[in-house]
């Protein structure tokens, strides 16, 4: 299983010379199967240059699965080239909302006056999934979803093939129980000895107290689900619209020596765009 990440910021796309090593790309995650399936988690700005890249490759199938609805992830969707080309089949897997939830939202993102092309212009043939909310395969993936702790409600995803686990639980509180989601025992039994966890970690823990109740958690939580969850390595993501790459790379630093001081094997990284691993 490859993967990578197009884009790990939160909220908002920033750019500027304290944003180089880390990137200024809102949520995009790309997994390439060893069935040679495609599929794109969430449609971020991240997912212009992601769409760019299939064209050179000539690479025309995707699946989409979304994590939820808010802006930071669907901003970029009108900006993915391949959907103005007649040879792009994309497959919306109805994750994790159901009904016509996936079509309204994606057309809403494209209605004028916001946008120019209206989403039934589309050339791409758009087709829909009902595979949510049980365990379903898209090629040689297994994938598992979970209820997130974000309010208007989402999913995060675990990914397994060949017997490699990868979590993913962007935009996820674990301090706050929010309406659908689930207490942190859950998210630790669901991330259990994962190969690869990405997990939200917006917040510094002294700022996640003047936040509380918004749906992120501070990288320390992150880190404690990890050590928990016993998974192999957590790359901290979401990564706060204000936090500059030094900051960022003190926080890393801090998650590594506390793993050190607890002799714990976990491996902790900030997920920057472009970075790819494979399990």
């Amino acid at each position: 299983m490859y993967i990578k990440s197009w884009g790990s910021r939160g909220s908002i796309p920033v750019s500027g010379k304290d944003y180089l090593k880390y990137g200024g790309d809102t949520t995009c995650i790309e997994i390439r199967a060893k069935s040679g399936d495609i599929i794109i988690i969430d449609a971020g700005t991240g997912i212009r240059r992601l769409g760019n890249q299939l064209l050179e490759e000539n690479l025309h199938k995707y699946n989409f699965i979304f994590t939820h609805a808010h802006w930071d992830h669907l901003m970029g969707f009108p900006f993915f080239k391949p959907l103005y080309s007649n040879n792009s089949e994309l497959v919306m897997h109805k994750c994790p909302f159901h009904s016509k939830f996936v079509e309204r939202i994606l057309s809403k993102v494209m209605t004028p006056p916001n946008f120019p092309v209206r989403y039934s212009d589309l050339k791409a043939k758009i087709s829909y999934s009902d595979a949510c909310p049980t365990t379903f395969e898209i090629g040689s993936v297994t994938i598992t979803p979970i209820p997130l702790s974000h309010p208007n409600n989402g999913s995060g995803y675990k990914f397994t093939e060949d017997g490699k686990t990868f979590i993913f639980l962007t935009d996820n509180e674990l301090g706050f129980i929010h309406k659908g989601g689930l207490p942190v025992k859950s998210y630790i039994e669901f991330s259990a000895e994962a190969d690869l966890l990405v997990h939200d970690a917006e917040y510094t823990p002294q700022e996640y107290e003047r936040h509380k109740e918004w749906g992120h958690s501070a990288y320390s939580q992150a880190l404690s689900l990890a050590f928990d969850a016993g998974v192999k390595k957590l790359g901290l993501f979401h990564l706060n619209q204000e936090r500059s790459d030094s900051e960022m790379n003190k926080l890393v630093e801090i998650c590594r020596q506390t793993a050190a001081e607890k002799r714990q094997k976990l491996g902790c990284f900030g997920v920057s765009c472009d970075m790819a691993f494979i399990l």
